[in-house]
Formats: C-alpha cells, structure tokens, sequence
C-alpha cells in the first residue's frame, strides 16, 4: 500500500495559504471578529489604488465562525506536519476518518491514521508540505468540501503531486476531517513540438499559380498536443479540384528522425525521412503508386523568407527508370 504520505493531500486543511471561500483562492490572512482581510487587496500606494471616484477602496472578506474556525484547524495542522508529530495530525481527523489513497486502498480509523503517519515521518524526516489551487466550499452548517493539488517535498527528491478531495465535519470537538481521497496528479501529455518546432513554416496555407490555369493548395495544421502536422494539397485546374492528399509530418523516436506519411486521391501513399541544413529542407521520399509501381525522389524545400518557399524534386525514379527533375517554382504564404 502507497505510504500514506506520498503526496498525501491529507494536509488538506488547505495550508492556510491556500485557502478560499470562493472559488478564486485568496492570500491567507488573521482572522479577528470573524472577517479576514485579504492582505494584499489593500493597493500598495494610491497610485496603485482603484479609480472609484477619487476614494482608495480596501477589500474585506467577511467569514462566518465556522470558516474561522477552519481556517484556525488549518494553521494547527500545517504546524503539526512540519513538526512531524504524528499523533497532533491524528487528532484533526474524526475516531473514523478514512483516507482513501490513489490505488484504491482504504486507511480508516485515527489510530491507523497515527500509526500511518509516525512510520513516514520516521522513514521521511523533514518532509513539507505545499497545497495549491486549494478550494473550500460549504455543502451545509456542518460539512465543508476541499479540493486542491497536494505537494509533499522530501530533501534531495523532486516535489510529489496529488490531487485530492476532502470533507470536513464539524463535531463536538470543532471541525474534523472525515474522509479524504487521492488521485496521482494528471502527467502533461507528451509532445514531440521540440522535435517538429522547425517546422512552424508550414502552418498555415501556401499557394503556387506559377503554371496558368493550375493552382496547388497545401495547408498545414498541428494536431492535437502538437505531436503531429498535418498538411492537405489540392490542385486546381480551371477551379476545380482534380487531385487532392493528406501528408502527415511527425517525429519518429525510434528512428530519431522527422518523418512523413502521405495519401492521395489517385490511391496512391508514401513516406519521407526529413532533415535540413539552416533554411533548406529535403527530404528523401519513397512512394507507391495506384498501379502498384515503386517510385522515389529527393524533395527540397529552401525557405526564402517566412512568405516565400522555392520547392524542386530531383533524382526522380519509378520502378528504376530514371525520369526528369521537376524545377523550381514558388510557393507563397496566403493572407489570412
């Protein structure tokens, strides 16, 4: 079972903080006659103060008892954890609070809550505890929710995140937490943009009319957590769509390389290997055609300026036989 505080959100009181009543969370602050002032609502010159009809505005955020009182469990709590006193943080919960952490496994009762806790401070010397985006809303007089993000940091090791939802239960003995369970904070979906950056030219559309009464269209789109770039062309002739395909650009982590795979309307499908000195790009291509023959080519792409690419294809085969290069010509970057 996952030690009880590997990023236990059990320190849940919020963390004074990090603690709000509403849902944007506020500066910690005194509490006194049942109001906290935000701390740092006050501007810091009149300068900086609000423009309400020349008066200098101060927020105040009025609490009821009982938020005072949570907010006074908080700090209790916070300073028992640094302490590393088991036995204190035992006392914040109910006889039977329950802690359910991210496996699925159930800690229930004060008493395995203590034991649970003087183990990891005995194995973890030291250990604190961050909350962020930590959020209290009151579901009635006696029972408060908290969500948040859960930090604990050992020296020497990197931060370990939860997240977390909690419930608070007022008894005779004040506020207490009655359950809270865990969840491994969401992980960053992976990207390879670092990989396909250098080739932020593509996106967007590109035109080439240089021959008369033909126009190829080719635009260019990240997908989704730019892992991948897609590029659809179209030929024009005489405004009509004669040929159209799909090429898909994306990093290849087994190869180590940039590589290609593109589809067209005639059936027939390839793939290309990237690479680029400075502003030029080629790109080696290996394709096969509707009627199953074998074809390949070298593709270059040199970037003129970031309106202005000049695109050329040599050492042109199909099934062996040589064919002739196709020259230059100029691809622009269409107005938005």
């Amino acid at each position: 079972m996952k030690r009880l505080f590997a990023g236990l959100a059990v320190a849940l009181l919020l963390c004074g903080s990090s603690w709000s009543q509403d849902a944007n969370p506020a500066a910690p602050a005194n509490t006194e006659n049942g109001k906290k002032v935000q701390e740092d609502a006050a501007p810091a010159s009149a300068e900086d103060a609000p423009d309400v009809g020349g008066a200098v505005v101060e927020i105040e955020l009025v609490l009821t008892k009982d938020e005072a009182e949570i907010l006074a469990a908080v700090d209790s709590y916070a300073a028992a954890f640094n302490k590393g006193d088991a036995k204190a943080l035992a006392a914040h919960w109910t006889e039977n609070g329950e802690y359910v952490t991210p496996g699925g496994d159930v800690l229930k009762g004060r008493q395995a809550l203590e034991d649970d806790f003087a183990t990891y401070f005995k194995e973890n010397s030291g250990a604190k505890l961050e909350l962020v985006d930590t959020q209290i809303k009151m579901l009635s007089p006696h029972v408060a929710s908290e969500t948040g993000v859960a930090r604990v940091i050992l020296e020497g090791q990197g931060p370990n995140e939860t997240t977390y939802e909690a419930i608070h239960v007022k008894t005779a003995d004040g506020w207490r937490i009655d359950t809270v369970k865990e969840e491994e904070a969401a992980q960053p979906a992976p990207t390879h943009y670092e990989q396909l950056q250098a080739l932020e030219w593509m996106i967007g559309t590109w035109v080439d009319n240089s021959e008369e009464g033909i126009t190829v269209e080719t635009t260019g789109r990240w997908t989704t957590n730019n892992n991948f770039i897609v590029r659809t062309f179209r030929v024009f002739i005489q405004d009509q769509v004669d040929f159209e395909g799909t090429q898909v650009v994306g990093w290849d982590p087994s190869a180590g390389a940039i590589r290609s795979w593109t589809f067209d309307s005639d059936g027939g499908f390839g793939t290309g290997r990237w690479s680029n000195q400075g502003n030029r790009w080629t790109v080696q291509a290996l394709n096969v055609l509707p009627d199953g023959r074998r074809a390949s080519s070298t593709n270059i792409y040199d970037l003129m300026d970031e309106n202005t690419i000049e695109f050329k294809s040599i050492g042109r085969q199909v099934d062996g036989e040589l064919l002739p290069s196709i020259d230059t010509f100029t691809m622009v970057r269409a107005a938005e």
